[in-house]
């Protein structure tokens, strides 16, 4: 399961989850609305802020993993498909401008059968 590697000493580590996802420390940051600091500087990284903004793109990654099969699918489904009723903005848009409880409803929603 992509939660359980995505985490170190009970945070949420930018690094493990940059390593699962195939992509970069900076590009992680990026995607969840973060500057280079938050995931570079110990102290920064385990903020609450930082460790929230990473806990919830897990958690939607996490979230999506069994429906495309993979993380990989699922994070790019996080930054690229466009959500009806959301003015055309991905899940990665709506995270970033703290959204995600948005996102996540609209996950449960969908897979409840429930078009959103």
């Amino acid at each position: 399961m992509f939660i359980e590697i995505s985490a170190h000493d009970g945070q949420f580590a930018p690094g493990r989850i940059a390593e699962a996802l195939r992509t970069t420390k900076d590009e992680v940051a990026r995607t969840v609305g973060l500057g280079r600091d938050a995931i570079m500087r110990a102290d920064r990284v385990a903020s609450p802020k930082t460790q929230k903004r990473l806990r919830e793109m897990v958690e939607i990654v996490n979230r999506l993993e069994p429906r495309f099969g993979s993380p990989l699918i699922a994070y790019a489904w996080y930054r690229s498909e466009p959500l009806p009723g959301f003015g055309g903005m991905t899940a990665m848009q709506l995270v970033r401008e703290g959204h995600a409880d948005e996102v996540m409803d609209y996950i449960d929603a969908v897979d409840s059968g429930i078009h959103a």
